[in-house]
Parts: structure tokens; C-alpha cells; sequence
């Protein structure tokens, strides 16, 4: 993501899709970056200098619905029609108004949204009367909508971020979490030079270990100069688990308030043992064709691998605020691993995904993240055209491995 990366240009027009009449001031933006446009009188935007890759270039005008499309960016010019759907509310048209959202159900959302680190402490919704958040008893689901955008004032990092379409849900029994969009960011204004250098440091900061470091260290074939290492582990699902839980359901049912025999207490407590699934590690770091594809032209690079891989990035050490314990890196002979570490997990959706130079992923959608990654939300959330400073991007000469060190 250096400056010498290949640029490209975008044109195009906003229009009402029913009448084709230009939209004029529509807000144009290409999503995750910092790089927006508002049409002319005319309904015409221009983007000037774009790095090299594909993005979802979307309209927003009030009244209107969305536009997305997706554009490749490159030597040749593009040029794009973006249309404006009406939503149909006409002018002095009574608009129902939905329920208030319950306070801790807002709040629930706002913590797992924005995340717990301490750049997140600094993060604020400005506009929580645009979000809508359902909670449902049944399935244990919350999930939250928003009337145009979600806006969020990073004030550890310097940006706002508007974060259109957003799509949030929490499954409170699983805890996974998963949210979509499309973001953009805007520069806020430091107040002085001394704001301006902090936020270059946050940035920096909120970069290095970040899966979009990891990316682009993937892409580049940098992985272990960046200070990152991956590992294989074997995940086996136990075909077992689910007939251990209905035949431990049946039981239940029939005896509700016991006593049971001393053979059921113990099926109970081999039931209750099981686990779904287990997983092994395999301590030696994997070269990067273990972790990568490249195409036959060299065109396109993926994330290819076997199972799940755990990631260790030595650059930094973590968030204070994280609290879980780091997972162990296994024991290689002769080899000993720094004690500051941030250790992460990832599993990819199918069989391989591809890799953007700006550190995306083609579809954001074809890799789950967890561990230190998935502590990591909004308070860290950099846009893609971020360029981080050489000494930024590298890990620190004290990330090499000391002379002792921790094999934990």
C-alpha cells in the first residue's frame, strides 16, 4: 500500500431509477475507505486517483434506497451508473415511527459492536436513534438494523465512520458475531499537531497484528518478516455429540426431579463431558504455499489451507483489556517463541478466498476470525486505503525471539 501502488479512475452519474432525472448532491463513496464524492447539479462524480483493486462503489440520497456495484479498478477508466431507487414515502406522508429500543438490549449491542479495547472506550454512536435492535426469546438472537446509517466517532483513531446497511446479528447461545455493511470513513480534524501525531500512533498501533496486516503480509509473501507466524490445527467433529445429547434430553425428561442410578449419574457425567468438537495443534510454523495460492498468471492470490490455522502475530503485545489467556504455541525443538505474542484463529468458509493487495478479502464473507481477531471490532477498524509508515508495517527489532523465551 505504498505510494508507487497503480491507480486508477472513476466516473459516473446518480440517477432517480424511475424518472432517470440526475441526483443532484447524492453522497458517493467507495466502501471501507476514506474516499467519498458528491455529485454535481448534474448527478456527476469523479474519483480521481483510486488504488488498484475492486470495491463497492454505493449512492445514498435522502428518499432513496441504496445503490451498490461493484467496480475493478486499474489502468483503464471506469465509468458507472448508479441507481436511485424512491422509498415511497411522499412529502407530508405519516411515518410511523417504531417502538423506542429497550435500554439494555441498545446497550448490549453497543458494547459488542464497538468492542472492548481501550481504542473502543473512545468510540461513541452518535446517532442511537437511527438504530434499530430486536432481541428475540426464542432463538436468543439480537439482531440490528439501521434506518440509513450507523455513525460512530472514533476518537482514538481521528475518524467517523458511517456505516451504511448495516446487518449486526449476536447469537447469545453460541456468541458469535457477525455484522456487514457498507462503511465509510471521514477524516476528523485534530485539534493540534500534538492530536494529529497520537492519532498517527493509534492507527499504527491499530494496524500492526491486525488481520489486514496479515493480508497484506500473506499477499506479499512477507508473513514472517511481518512478525507473523501460522500453525495447522486439526479440527475433528465428534459424530457422537449429538446422539450423547438427545439419548442425556431423554433421561432428563423421564426422571425431571431424579434420583438416578449410579449408571445413569454416570452416562450423565460421560454426556456431559463430551465435546463437540476437538481440536490439535501442530506447533511447526507453516510456510506461506501452506497458507497461499497464487494463480498460474500471477494474477490472483488466495488464502488456501487445511483445516484451521492459528495465527501468532510477535510484533506487539496485547490489549490490556484482553483478558483470556493466549493459546499455547506447542513446543518445536531448538525453537523458542517471544513471550508478547496476540494469538488469533482462522477458518475459512469454503475452500479458499481471495486476497486484495489493500489486505481485504474479495468477499469479507468466506473467512471467520476468532480469538485476539475477534476481540478486535470498531475501536480498531481502519479503512483499506490506510498506509501505514515502514516502521508502522514491520515488526519491531524487539520482536525477534530473545535468548530466553517462553515455549508456552
Amino acid at each position: 500500500m505504498g505510494s508507487a501502488q497503480a491507480q486508477g479512475k472513476i466516473t459516473g452519474v446518480a440517477l432517480d431509477s424511475v424518472t432517470n432525472e440526475p441526483l443532484a448532491f447524492a453522497s458517493v463513496f467507495l466502501a471501507n475507505t476514506t474516499l467519498g464524492a458528491t455529485t454535481t447539479e448534474q448527478g456527476k462524480f469523479e474519483f480521481a486517483r483510486v488504488p488498484a483493486g475492486t470495491y463497492d462503489i454505493v449512492g445514498s440520497y435522502v428518499g432513496y434506497r441504496l445503490s451498490k456495484q461493484s467496480v475493478t479498478v486499474g489502468p483503464t477508466p471506469q465509468q458507472v451508473t448508479l441507481r436511485l431507487a424512491p422509498t415511497g414515502n411522499q412529502l407530508g406522508e405519516v411515518v410511523v415511527k417504531p417502538a423506542p429500543n429497550k435500554p439494555e438490549e441498545y446497550e448490549k449491542f453497543s458494547k459488542l459492536f464497538l468492542g472492548g479495547t481501550t481504542f473502543s472506550e473512545q468510540c461513541r454512536i452518535s446517532n442511537p436513534d437511527q438504530v434499530r435492535v430486536l432481541y428475540d426469546d426464542s432463538t436468543k438472537e439480537l439482531t440490528v438494523r439501521a434506518k440509513e446509517f450507523v455513525q460512530i466517532d472514533n476518537e482514538a483513531l481521528g475518524y467517523r465512520l458511517k456505516y451504511y446497511g448495516l446487518d449486526f446479528n449476536y447469537d447469545e447461545e453460541s456468541g458469535s458475531i457477525s455484522y456487514y455493511g457498507q462503511p465509510v470513513f471521514e477524516e476528523i480534524k485534530p485539534r493540534d499537531d500534538k492530536q494529529r501525531r497520537q492519532w498517527a500512533a493509534n492507527r499504527a498501533t491499530a494496524y500492526r497484528g491486525s488481520f489486514m496486516h496479515f493480508l497484506r503480509s500473506v499477499y506479499t509473501n512477507r508473513m514472517q518478516a511481518e512478525g507473523f507466524m501460522a500453525q495447522q490445527v486439526k479440527v475433528v467433529y465428534h459424530p457422537q455429540y449429538e446422539r450423547a445429547q438427545e439419548l442425556r434430553r431423554i433421561l432428563v425428561e423421564k426422571k425431571p426431579d431424579g434420583p438416578f442410578t449410579a449408571a445413569e449419574e454416570d452416562s450423565l457425567s460421560r454426556w456431559d463431558a463430551m465435546a463437540p468438537v476437538s481440536a490439535t495443534l501442530n506447533p511447526a510454523p507453516l510456510p506461506i504455499d501452506s497458507v497461499r495460492r497464487v494463480s498460474a498468471d500471477g494474477r490472483r492470490t488466495y488464502l488456501r489451507f487445511n483445516g484451521e490455522l492459528q495465527v501468532a502475530y510477535f510484533g506487539e503485545a496485547p490489549d490490556p483489556r484482553y483478558k483470556k489467556r493466549m493459546s499455547p504455541l506447542g513446543s518445536v525443538p531448538g525453537k523458542t517463541f517471544p513471550v508478547q505474542r496476540q494469538v488469533s484463529r482462522l477458518k475459512l468458509r469454503g475452500r479458499q478466498a481471495e486476497i486484495q493487495a489493500n489486505g481485504s478479502l474479495m468477499n469479507p464473507l468466506d473467512a471467520y476470525n476468532g480469538e485476539y481477531w475477534g476481540f478486535e471490532r470498531i475501536g480498531e477498524f481502519l479503512p483499506v486505503d490506510y498506509a501505514p509508515t515502514t516502521a508502522a508495517g514491520a515488526a519491531p527489532a524487539s520482536s525477534a525471539p530473545p535468548a530466553k523465551a517462553s515455549s508456552r
